[in-house]
C-alpha cells in the first residue's frame, strides 16, 4: 500500500502512526495511507518563513507569473496520469475529474496572465494618489506589500485540485510561501501534484509545503503575519474561528464554507423558452457533477407554483436518465461519494429532509453492493417554510424543489432564509423581476448569476468557480471572499498608507504612469 509523505522543511516526512487509509470509493479497495504524527510543524512554520518567503519576495511579479505559468503547464503535462488518481481515488467520472484539474491549472494560468502585466515591482498601488496638505508636496499614496508569513491552506476533499491550485496561484503571486494541506478522503491526487512540483524545481525552496494527515497543532504556532484560506463545512470553519491565533494574535483568516445555495425560475419562463432548458439542465449539473458534492451546488429549487409539476416531471426524466455506476466503465455519467463517512452521512441527511418532504426520484439506499453510491435525489417542498430546508444541506446529490408564488418578494425572502451563500441563479427574461430578485438578495450572496434567452449557451454554469470573479459569501458561507481577478491577492498583501514629499512617495511608489 502507497504511504503518502508531507514535504516540509525541505525534505519529505513520514508520519510514525498508522494514520488514515485512503479508499477507492467506487469499489472500497484501501489504495494508500497518509500520516503526519510526530511533524514538528513549529520547525515547517518556520522554514517557510525565513527560507521561502524571503526568496519569494526577491522575485519581481513578472518572475512570479512565469513560475505561476511553468507550475500549470507541468500539471497539465501530466494530465492523464492525475485524472486517472482523481478517478480512483476521487470516485470521479472522466469528465468531473478534468473539471477539477483543468480548473487548477485554468486558474494558474490566468493568474499567470495577471502576474506578467505587473511589471518588474514586488508591491502593488492601491488606487491614485492624493494630496493630503496644503500644497501637493505632502503627497499619500496606498500600497500592498506581502505578507511575511505563511500562507497554511486548509484544502476539501471534493476539489484536491482545483482548490490547491486557486489558493497557491493568489498567494504565490502575492509573494506568500504555502503550506497546503490536503483534504484526506482523495489526498492522493494532491500528493502527486506535490511529488511534481517538488521535483520540478520551478518555486524556490521553501515557498512549497504540503501537508498530509492531521493538522495537529499547526494553528497553535500561527502569527499575525500568517494567512489562513479555509474551505470545508460551516461546522468547522466555526471551529477554526475560534482558535487563539484568530482571536489573539489576529492571524489572518479566510472562510469558504458551504451554503444551501437557490434556483429561483422566473414566473414568465415556460417550456417554450431557452432559459427553461438552461433552469434544468444546470440543476441536473448540478446534483450529478462530482455527485452533488460541490460547494456551489443548489440545495434548494425555487418555483411558481403553477410550474411546480411540469419541473418535477422533466428534473425526474432526466435524473433518471444519469448513468451511475463505477467510474471506470466510461458510460457511467456519475460516480460514487467521496468516502464511506460522506456516504452516511448524505443518507442521514436525505432521511431528515424526507420526514417533511416529499422524494420525486433517489432515497437514501445504496445503489450498488459495493462502493458509496447514493442516486440522485430530488425531494419536493409541500411548505417552503420549513425552517430545515434553509438550514440543512445535504452534501451530495440532493435537491429540493420549493414552490413559492412567482412574487419577487417572496423568492427573495425565501432565498435569504439560507442566512448566507456562495452562489444563487435567477432564470428570468423579465428584466423588471430580475432586478428586484438581484438587489434583493445580492447583500446575503457571494455571487448572483443571471440567466435568460440571450445568455443561453454562452454562460458557464452557476457552480463554476471562474478566476475573475469572486468566490465566497457573508454568513453561514464563511464571510470569506477569494479570486476576484487583482482582488484574489489583497488577502496575501498588507495595504499600507505612505505619507510623505510627493517627489518620493508618489513618484516610487505611485501608479507607474508618469502623471505624479
Amino acid at each position: 500500500m502507497q504511504i503518502l509523505k508531507s514535504y516540509v522543511n525541505g525534505s519529505w516526512y513520514e508520519g510514525q502512526a498508522e494514520g488514515n487509509t485512503l479508499f477507492n470509493p467506487s469499489t472500497g479497495e484501501a489504495l494508500a495511507r497518509c500520516d503526519s504524527t510526530g511533524m514538528d510543524r513549529a520547525a515547517a512554520l518556520t522554514h517557510a518563513r525565513e527560507i521561502g518567503g524571503p526568496a519569494l519576495r526577491s522575485l519581481s511579479f513578472t518572475e512570479r507569473a512565469a513560475r505561476l505559468k511553468a507550475i500549470s503547464e507541468l500539471f497539465y503535462g501530466h494530465r492523464e496520469e492525475l485524472i486517472g488518481l482523481s478517478m480512483s481515488n476521487g470516485g470521479n467520472t472522466r469528465g468531473d475529474a478534468k473539471f477539477d484539474i483543468d480548473g487548477a491549472t485554468g486558474t494558474l494560468a490566468a493568474y499567470a496572465w495577471l502576474g506578467k502585466k505587473l511589471g518588474e515591482r514586488g508591491f502593488l498601488t492601491d488606487g491614485e494618489g492624493v494630496q493630503l496638505g496644503r500644497t501637493p508636496r505632502f503627497w499619500g499614496e496606498h500600497v500592498f506589500t506581502p505578507r511575511l508569513g505563511v500562507a497554511l491552506h486548509i484544502n476539501a476533499f471534493n476539489f484536491p485540485a482545483w482548490g490547491m491550485g486557486e489558493k497557491m496561484a493568489c498567494a504565490l503571486l502575492a509573494g506568500m510561501p504555502v503550506m497546503e494541506k490536503a483534504g484526506t478522503p482523495s489526498a492522493l491526487l494532491a500528493y502527486r501534484m506535490g511529488e511534481l512540483l517538488v521535483e520540478s524545481q520551478i518555486l524556490p525552496e521553501g515557498a512549497f509545503s504540503l501537508l498530509v494527515g492531521s493538522v495537529g497543532d499547526l494553528l497553535d504556532h500561527l502569527g499575525p503575519q500568517d494567512c489562513v484560506a479555509f474551505t470545508g463545512s460551516a461546522a468547522t470553519g466555526r471551529k477554526i474561528k475560534a482558535q487563539d491565533a484568530f482571536v489573539h494574535r489576529n492571524t489572518r483568516l479566510n472562510v469558504e464554507a458551504d451554503s444551501i445555495n437557490s434556483a429561483i425560475l422566473g414566473p414568465d419562463v415556460d417550456d417554450e423558452d431557452e432559459t427553461w432548458n438552461e433552469f434544468l439542465g444546470n440543476i441536473v449539473t448540478d446534483m450529478t457533477q462530482k455527485s452533488g458534492q460541490k460547494c456551489t451546488a443548489v440545495r434548494r429549487i425555487f418555483v411558481p407554483i403553477s410550474q411546480v409539476d411540469a419541473v418535477r416531471a422533466e428534473l425526474v426524466e432526466r435524473l433518471a436518465a444519469v448513468k451511475q455506476g463505477d467510474v471506470a466503465d466510461a458510460s457511467h455519467r456519475m460516480g460514487p461519494l467521496a468516502s464511506e463517512w460522506q456516504f452516511q452521512d448524505v443518507q442521514a441527511g436525505i432521511r431528515e429532509l424526507a420526514e417533511t418532504c416529499e422524494v420525486a426520484c433517489g432515497g437514501p439506499d445504496s445503489v450498488s453492493e459495493q462502493g458509496w453510491f447514493i442516486a440522485p435525489t430530488l425531494l419536493i417542498a409541500s411548505d417552503p417554510e420549513i425552517p430545515l430546508l434553509h438550514e440543512k444541506e445535504v452534501f451530495g446529490p440532493v435537491a429540493t424543489i420549493l414552490p413559492y408564488s412567482g412574487e419577487a418578494k417572496e423568492a427573495i425572502r425565501l432565498a435569504n432564509k439560507g442566512g448566507g451563500c456562495l452562489v444563487s441563479s435567477i432564470y428570468t427574461n423579465d428584466r423588471d423581476f430580475g432586478r428586484e430578485v438581484v438587489e434583493g438578495i445580492a447583500p446575503w450572496h457571494g455571487r448572483v448569476w443571471v440567466g435568460s434567452d440571450k445568455s443561453s449557451g454562452q454562460a458557464m454554469p452557476p457552480g463554476a468557480v471562474l478566476p475573475f470573479s469572486v468566490h465566497g459569501g457573508p454568513g453561514r458561507a464563511g464571510g470569506g471572499e477569494e479570486l476576484g481577478g487583482m482582488r484574489g491577492l489583497e488577502f496575501y498583501m498588507q495595504r499600507t498608507a505612505l505619507q510623505g514629499d510627493r517627489g518620493f512617495v508618489g513618484r516610487q511608489f505611485g501608479v507607474p504612469s508618469g502623471k505624479e
